[in-house]
This record gives structure tokens, sequence and C-alpha cells, in this order.
């Protein structure tokens, strides 16, 4: 999940070329006419897609799709009605029991602190009858869980939370009459104490006293127009809500309460709505929410009139997030919110990239097309790819033209994360959400697979399968909230530990075969690492911590260099010379290795060390190193668990232990079985001690000295069979070339709300929803992986002066932005 190959071209049209043919002939001794005619129809069928959908085809599609969508939802927002404020009060469905998802937005799931915090000192009163009691201490029970349903039913009840000084009152007034009306015009003479919040709605005793009458329903019409005038002018001071009725249960209603029928309730609401809404200019807010919940809830009623708890939970929490969103802008509760205007550095972020658009358009009119597209070299893989032919260096217009590119993507993720354009929801997991996706790219690994071009251990078309695959299941893991399900969430961590195994891995194997620990190439590296993520704090005002995975590689990476190129030197060559070289490369990883256990085992000594400024500014995340000890603990052991298998394997293939041909089981035969028999019990003993696990807290303190068994097994399993290191997925293999940028690109552009929802591109869909979002997420992630390539290759020269000049520059205006930073923090917080 580090770097790139040089030119990420869709891979799938050469491979699928090159491999049906070997396929057919294998299958061709051995088969007959319906089995030939099955691989023929499967070659052709997979070389037929790979012609007409190619990457370059489906960039164009998705940015046509992105157009469409802005201009959709902008006119449906200007048209259509698009606050979701609206949106929460009156739209919405259930996700699963208990878990309602108002429509288009997001809602935070208040807790005691928070709603003191919010309410804090206000005064809330809820006027009505008894279902508005139901809610009154729903809602109170948020503010304090303790509460119980302890007042007298006909009689007011009054609710002070002593510390945070938060008053709600419930007031009986059962029908909306002279008496609630006079109750309202007290609050609103000068000089009276006005409640900032009021919640009243009243409908089903006029119903019951009045059998249900159709002068009553005229009656109601004529009081709640005398009583809106007052609600207006409550709502000159706070908030006002009107609680549309809920539907009854008729089949259960005692005899006294037949005559509440939902065909009545339906007409008292329409009334409401059309008395307190004339002018759709009202500021009187109508909760139609709870009522629509209650739809499908009323069934579980006792009386049949009055709600299950759990639906007035949902009242309760709705009003709770009108309140309080915009106030405390939770992350996750996007409806209600003002989008918070941009900052200094992110209008300068948008100027620099439209300057580089207009540059860029200026050299192409002036006619400045010389330059020819560079290949850059491979710094990834251990052997550096060189081009066919020699190209001139990239110039200005290139640099220019991927600046603009990237800015134009980069106002993509804008809209998606931070402006009020697209809708958000919040995640819900089931198992089908999660097992249903994994099935179909499992499918689809397979129709891809395809004939290696190597056979070696853990070869380069191997390992992006690998990281190919592990991304897709960490996508589909984030996307359905997988992390609420222990087993999934214990074989994920297993996937990201996987990747920092890759990452000891690799840059233990370049610096080994290689010596090369040039200036050069640390730079591409952490450039390649760090682009994406560098812009997008800056783009999407976020800390480098934020995107934990990115320091977390990146720390690594420096660790592997400082250990390798620091004195003295041992790299393949010397041992070769000397087997005394080898102690000496194991002396360094068990130094390492001591190091590792000084920080794991002292807490506080880490914490020193990382909140140093300017250190800090990179691995604080809310002014605290808590979640970057949290990830570099978690996975402490694996990079240097890579490292050491690395050293093991080139050891033995240079000693010739190994056999590593087409066909050829890694071992001899007894030893490649004992090896395959005891990788499978390991695996299915990991799985099993992961779902059996009780508690995060207890996996998560196991994890760090298990997880390389369940990565170990699987790598053995997948590569001491000779048939097995000789196929690889394309599918895969493509997905893990850019798996960096899918991993980063997901926080904005799929996900929603920085990971904590999902971007919903097409409302009311749910299914098209996620194809389209996803089809648009990965091309812009193939995009940015090739623009992140071209950038490197002009930004960062050959040339050691030169290189250290820019290093310089860069170093010099960083020092100042920190400076300024830290500056305006110490202001803020004096």
């Amino acid at each position: 999940m580090e770097h790139k190959e040089a030119v990420l071209l869709n891979p799938a049209p050469a491979d699928g070329a090159q491999g049906g043919a070997p396929l057919l002939h294998r299958t061709g001794a051995c088969c007959h006419g319906g089995a030939k005619m099955a691989v023929l129809a499967y070659s052709l069928g997979k070389r037929e897609i790979n012609q007409h959908f190619t990457i370059k085809n489906a960039k164009l599609i998705s940015l046509v799709l992105v157009s469409l969508l802005i201009v959709f939802h902008t006119a449906s927002r200007y048209y259509g009605g698009g606050d979701s404020c609206e949106w929460l009060l009156s739209k919405g469905r259930y996700l699963g029991e208990n878990v309602w998802q108002p429509y288009g937005c997001m809602m935070h799931k208040y807790k005691s602190n928070e709603a003191n915090n919010c309410l804090a000192p206000k005064q809330v009163v809820f006027v009505g009858d008894s279902r508005i009691r139901q809610l009154f201490y729903s809602f109170i029970k948020i503010i304090d869980p303790e509460q119980r349903e302890v007042g007298n039913k006909h009689e007011d009840i009054s609710f002070l939370h002593k510390s945070s000084s938060v008053n709600v009152e419930f007031l009986w007034y059962p029908e909306a009459n002279n008496s609630m009306k006079e109750r309202l015009i007290s609050w609103t003479h000068e000089g009276s104490l006005k409640p900032d919040v009021v919640i009243l709605g009243a409908a089903t005793w006029s119903i019951k006293l009045r059998s249900g009458s159709s002068e009553t329903l005229q009656q109601y019409k004529v009081n709640l127009t005398a009583i809106a005038v007052h609600l207006e002018k409550l709502a000159d001071h706070g908030e006002v809500y009107w609680v549309l009725q809920d539907p009854v249960n008729e089949e259960v209603l005692s005899e006294n309460r037949k005559m509440i029928t939902n065909q009545q309730l339906e007409q008292y609401n329409e009334a409401a709505a059309d008395v307190l809404n004339r002018n759709g200019r009202s500021r009187i807010r109508l909760l139609a929410a709870a009522r629509q919940a209650a739809l499908e809830t009323i069934a579980q009623s006792d009386d049949g009139l009055h709600l299950p708890e759990s639906t007035r939970n949902v009242g309760a929490m709705v009003l709770m997030n009108s309140m309080c969103n915009n106030k405390l802008r939770p992350i996750d509760g996007s409806c209600c919110q003002t989008v918070p205007p941009p900052t200094l550095v992110q209008k300068l972020s948008a100027f620099f990239f439209l300057g580089s658009a207009v540059i860029f358009v200026v050299l192409h009119v002036l006619g400045n097309n010389r330059q020819r597209r560079h290949v850059p070299p491979d710094v990834e893989s251990l052997e550096e790819k060189k081009p066919a032919t020699a190209g001139a260096a990239p110039g200005p217009k290139e640099l220019f033209k991927a600046l603009g590119r990237m800015g134009i993507i980069m106002g993509y993720f804008y809209l998606c994360d931070r402006a009020d354009v697209f809708m958000k929801e919040q995640k819900f997991y089931t198992h089908p959400t999660f097992f249903i996706p994994l099935v179909y790219i499992i499918v689809l690994g397979v129709f891809y697979y395809e004939n290696s071009k190597e056979t070696k251990f853990l070869n380069r078309e191997q390992t992006d399968e690998w990281k190919g695959w592990m991304q897709l299941i960490i996508l589909i893991y984030h996307v359905s909230g997988a992390s609420a399900f222990l087993p999934v969430y214990m074989h994920v961590r297993v996937l990201v530990a996987a990747y920092l195994f890759q990452t000891g891995y690799g840059h233990f194997s370049f610096f080994w075969l290689k010596g090369d620990f040039g200036l050069y190439r640390v730079c591409q590296v952490l450039f390649r690492l760090n682009f994406l993520v560098l812009v997008l704090c800056v783009v999407m005002n976020r800390p480098y911590q934020f995107y934990y995975f990115v320091p977390l590689v990146t720390f690594w990476f420096a660790v592997i260099y400082a250990t390798m190129a620091l004195w003295p030197q041992i790299i393949q060559k010397k041992a070769n010379g000397s087997g005394f070289w080898y102690l000496g490369i194991l002396a360094k990883l068990l130094g390492l290795l001591i190091v590792i256990c000084i920080f794991a085992f002292s807490q506080g000594f880490f914490e020193h060390i990382f909140t140093v400024w300017p250190i800090s500014t990179l691995f604080e995340l809310n002014g605290s190193v808590h979640e970057w000890w949290f990830r570099w603990n978690l996975d402490r052991f694996v990079v240097i668990h890579g490292m050491l298998f690395a050293f093991l394997y080139l050891v033995l293939q240079k000693r010739m232990v190994l056999f590593e041909g087409k066909g050829d089981a890694l071992f001899s035969p007894k030893i490649s079985n004992v090896l395959l028999f005891l990788s499978i019990v390991s695996f299915i003993t990991y799985s099993i001690w992961a779902s059996s696990c009780k508690t995060k807290t207890e996996c998560n303190e196991m994890h760090p000295y298990i997880s390389v068994v369940q990565i170990l097994a699987f790598i053995l399993i997948r590569n001491i069979p000779g048939y097995a290191r000789s196929v690889y997925s394309s599918f895969f293999a493509w997905f893990g070339k850019i798996s960096l940028e899918l991993f980063i690109c997901q926080y904005h552009i799929w996900l929603a709300a920085d990971t904590k929802g999902i971007l919903v591109l097409i409302p009311g869909n749910p299914s098209l929803n996620i194809l389209i979002s996803t089809f648009i997420f990965v091309c812009v992630a193939h995009e940015i992986s090739l623009i992140t390539n071209d950038l490197a290759q002009v930004i960062i020269p050959k040339d050691n002066v030169a290189l250290l000049k820019r290093l310089g520059a860069v170093g010099v205006f960083t020092l100042g932005v920190l400076l300024v930073s830290r500056g305006s923090h110490k202001t803020h917080g004096a």
C-alpha cells in the first residue's frame, strides 16, 4: 500500500490476450468439445470486455457523471427544498431495529454530556397531551439517562439538571384550545420569561371528547390559526416545533378510544400543516419524522395509542439534532448544520490550483508541446524499470497540467465532504452488506486469473494481487460499518498488519539487494507516500495524523532506512564476502527490536518523544498523540517481522535452497507438505480465536504478537505450491497498484463526514448509489496515482545539488508555516 507502479495502465487487455491462449492450449489436451467451448467463451468474453471498457473511457464517463450529478443536486436543493433540517424533521427510514436514518443527512446520537453542553442554560417546554409527555420523558433521558417516568399523568412536570442548569418542563394541555393559547400569550408579553424552545402538539383528546365530529375538525383549524400568531412571536425568540400526530393501532384501542382513527388523525395533520405553514415561510417547524417512524412500529404499542419507547426515542433524538447540530457541529451529524466558510489556507489552495490550470492553458496555447511523457522508475519493485526510449525530462507544462488536473479532483473532494452539495447517510452493519460484496469481488478476481510472468516467491504480480484484494476487503469493511462485528474487525486488523509486513519486506529487500541509500530514492518514496495526504490536509482542513496509515508507513520507512543506512551499512554484496556480516544484520534487527520494546512498554516515554514540537504537528490528533500511540502500538512488531522474513528468504534464495521454477514446489515434497499442513492449521486456528474473542480490547492486546502467524500462513499457502505461484488475478493486481490512493480517497469521496457516513450521489436507491459512487471513486484514485507519478518526476530532480536546494526551500517554507500556525494556536488559546 505504499508506492505505485511506474505507469499504471489497465493491465487487463494485454494480460487477457496473453493469458487466454495458453489456458486454451493447456485444456485442449485433456478436455473435449463442451469444455473447450467454455474456455474459449471465457477468454473471448474477457477480451471483449477489456477492449471496450478501458480506464480512459471510464474516466471520461465518470467526469460526465460528476458534472451531471453536481447540476442535479444543486438544482434539487435550490428548487426542491434542499434544507437538511427539513429532511431531518420530515423524512427518513429505519436501517434496522431502533436505527433511524433521516433522508439525505446524518443524525448524531447525543450523549448526556453533549446534550447538557448544548442546552445549558436553556429552558425547553413541552406542551400537549400524553403522547407529548412521552416525548418529554425520552428527551430528558438523553440529558440524564437515570431519569424515570414518575410524574402524575394529567399534571405539569418539571425537570432541572442542576450541574448544567438545563430546565425542561411538560405542561398538560391536551387540546389546542383557548387554554393553550392563553399560556402562549403569557410568554409573549414584554418582560415575561420566554422559553428558548417550545415543542407542542395535540389532537387525540379533541377527537375522543367529541367523537370525531367534522365540527370539531373545523374548530381545530380555527384554534390553530389563532395559536399560530403567538407561535410566530415565540419563534422570534427561540425555536418552535409542532408535533404532527402519530398513527394509532386501531385494532387494540380501548372502547373509549375507538373513535380515534388513522383517517381522523391524517385530517388533523393536514389541517395543522395547512395552517402552520400556509405561506411556506413559517418559522414554526413541523415534526413529522416521529410519525413516519411510528408507521412502522405502532403495531408494537401496548394500548394502540402510545408509542413504544424506541420510536419515542427517535423523535427525541431528532429534536436534539435539530437544536444542537449547528452549535456543537458533530462530524457525524450533518443534519441542520450550516457549511463553515473556507479557511484562508483553503482559499489560497484554490487560487494555487486555479492559477496552475491557467498557466497550463497559456503554455498550451503558445504551443509548448515538445515534452514527451516521461516514464518514471518503479521505486517499489526491487528492480527499477527503465523506459524503452529515453524521453525528454518533463517540463513546466507537464507540471502545471498535473496540478490543474489535481485541482479539479480536489474541487470534487471539497464538494463531496465540505460543501453542502451532496447528501450523506450513516452506516449500518448487517452481515449481507459485508459478505455479499465480498462474494462479488471474489468472483471477479477469479474471472481475471492469468498466468504469471514469473514464478519467484512473492513476485511483483502476486504482491500487487495481495494488496489489491486486501484493499477491496478493507473498503467493503469501511463502507458496511463491519467494525461492529468483532471477527471481521480482527481479520481486517490482520490485513492492515499485512500491508506493514510488506513495507518491512519490500524496503528491506531493496536496500539489501541494491544498496541504494541515495537521497533521490528516499525523496521519491516519501513524495509518493505523502503527496495526496498533504494536499488533503490543506484542502480538507485536516491534520496529518487523521490519515493514520500514511504517517504509519512513512514512519516505518524512515525506521527501515535508518536501520539499513546507518554504519555499518550491510548489504548482500558485502555479506557474500564474509558470513560475519550476516550476524551484523541480525544484530541491527535485534537492536531495532529492543528500541521498539522500550517504546511499547513505556507509553509515557513514547508520548514524551512525540509531543515535542515540531514533531507533534505530525502525530497529534485533536491535541493528543493517543491515536498515534494506538495505531503504532497495535502493529509494533509486524514491520520487523517483515524485515526478518525478507532476510531469511533472500539468504535461502542465495544459497539455492528454494525451488522457484514454474510448477515446482518451493521445498522438497516432504517439507512442502508439512509446511502447508502447519500453515492451514495456523490459519484456521487464528480465525477460530478471532471469532471467539470477547472484546476489542482483549483482541487488540494479543494482536501484535500473533498477527504474523496469519500473515506467514497465507504467504506459505500462496507460494509453496508451484501452480499457485504461476497464476495471479489481474483484477486484484490492478487495484493493488493504486491501493494507497484507494485507501486515502475513500475518506471523502466514497465515505462521507470523514469516514463516519456514506456519500449519497443517487438518493433513494442505495444499491445504484454505491455502484455509481464506487465507479467514480476508483477512477479518481487511479488518476491521482498518475498525477503523483508525473509530479514526482518533475519536482524531485536526480541531481543531488538541485535536490538539496529544493529540500532547503521546502524546509524553510514548512518551518515558517509551522511557526505561524503555532503562534495562531497560542493566540486562540490565550
